[in-house]
C-alpha cells in the first residue's frame, strides 16, 4: 500500500496538526493561499524569477532555480511569513527549546522540466553537531499544483524517529501532491527531497523555514534583509527576521562609526529603529 501524507483544512485546530506532525513529521494544510494571492506573489517576484539561474551542483539541481530575499522583495511573502496558523505550529515545535525562533530561509524553488529527483536528506544537517532536539520547522507553499509528474516534494513520513543509520527506500516515500495554495509543513528531522520533473512545465513552491533563535540562519537575513529594509517591516516581522534578542546576550552590536557620546553597545533591536533627524 502506498505511503501517503495526511491533509487537513487550513483552519484545522493546532492540536490536530501537531498529532500528525508528532506521528509523521509532515502534514499538508489545504487552501492556505487564494489564487489571487499566488498571482500577486508571482507578479511581485517575476523580475527575479525571470533572471534566476539553475544550480551548479547535484544537490541544488542543474534544472532548479532558487530565488531568495523574499522578505525584502515581496509583500505577499511577508504576509506568509507571519501567517498565524504557521506561527502557531512554530510555537509548538520550536519554543520548547528557545526564547524566540527566527526565519531561517526564504526561497522560491522552481523545478524545471527535465530535473531529476534530489537526494533524500534532513534539513537539520545544517547544524550537524546539534542532537536531541528539533531545530527547525519548514513550509513549502505550492504556487502551482504539485504532482508526482512535475516534482512534488518527496517525504518519508515518520522518518524523524528513525535511527541515525537508516536511509530511505522507495517504499518509504510519499509524494506531497497538492493543489496550488496548499502548504506542506514538515520538521527539520524528516527525510525529504524535491522530486523529478517529468512534465513540460515548472513546479513552483515557496520555501519558508524557521529555526531556533540561537542558531545561525542558513540564509543570512542580515544581508538578505539589511537594517535599512528591516526597519520598514512590521515590527513583529522584523523581530522574526532576527532583529530581536535571541536569548541571553545574543544579538548585541556596536555601530561601526567614529567616537560618540552615545552608548557603544546596543541591542539588535536598535538597528531597525528609525534614525532621528
Amino acid at each position: 500500500m502506498p505511503v501517503t501524507l495526511e491533509r487537513l483544512a487550513a483552519d484545522a485546530p493546532i492540536e490536530a496538526v501537531m498529532r500528525r506532525l508528532d506521528r509523521d513529521g509532515a502534514v499538508i494544510l489545504q487552501d492556505m493561499l487564494a489564487p489571487s494571492g499566488i498571482a500577486a506573489l508571482l507578479d511581485e517576484l517575476a523580475p527575479y524569477l525571470d533572471t534566476a539561474v539553475p544550480g551548479r551542483e547535484t544537490f541544488s539541481g542543474f534544472r532548479t532555480t532558487r530565488t531568495g530575499a523574499l522578505a525584502a522583495r515581496s509583500a505577499q511573502a511577508r504576509a506568509a511569513l507571519v501567517d498565524p496558523r504557521i506561527l502557531a505550529i512554530c510555537d509548538a515545535v520550536l519554543l520548547p527549546n528557545c526564547e524566540r525562533y527566527q526565519v531561517n530561509v526564504t526561497h522560491i524553488i522552481r523545478i524545471l522540466p527535465g530535473e531529476v529527483a534530489q537526494v533524500m536528506h534532513r534539513d537539520r544537517v545544517a547544524w550537524s553537531h546539534l542532537n536531541g532536539i528539533e531545530p527547525q520547522l519548514n513550509t513549502i507553499w505550492a504556487l502551482s499544483d504539485f504532482t508526482r509528474a512535475n516534482g512534488a516534494t518527496r517525504v518519508c513520513p515518520g522518518s524523524q524517529t528513525w535511527p541515525a543509520d537508516r536511509r530511505p527506500e522507495e517504499a518509504d516515500i510519499a509524494y506531497a501532491e497538492m493543489k496550488a495554495g496548499s502548504v506542506l509543513v514538515y520538521t527539520g528531522s524528516v527525510f525529504h527531497s524535491g522530486g523529478a520533473n517529468e512534465s513540460t512545465a515548472p513546479r513552483l513552491g515557496m520555501n519558508l523555514t524557521y529555526c531556533l533563535g540561537w542558531l545561525r540562519q542558513e540564509e543570512n537575513q542580515y544581508l538578505s534583509c539589511p537594517p535599512a529594509v528591516a526597519r520598514t517591516l512590521d515590527p513583529k516581522l522584523a523581530a522574526l527576521m532576527g532583529y530581536a534578542n535571541g536569548g541571553g546576550g545574543l544579538g548585541f552590536y556596536t555601530p561601526p562609526i567614529g567616537p560618540s557620546a552615545a552608548s557603544d553597545v546596543y541591542p539588535i533591536e536598535h538597528a531597525v529603529q528609525t534614525p532621528k533627524a
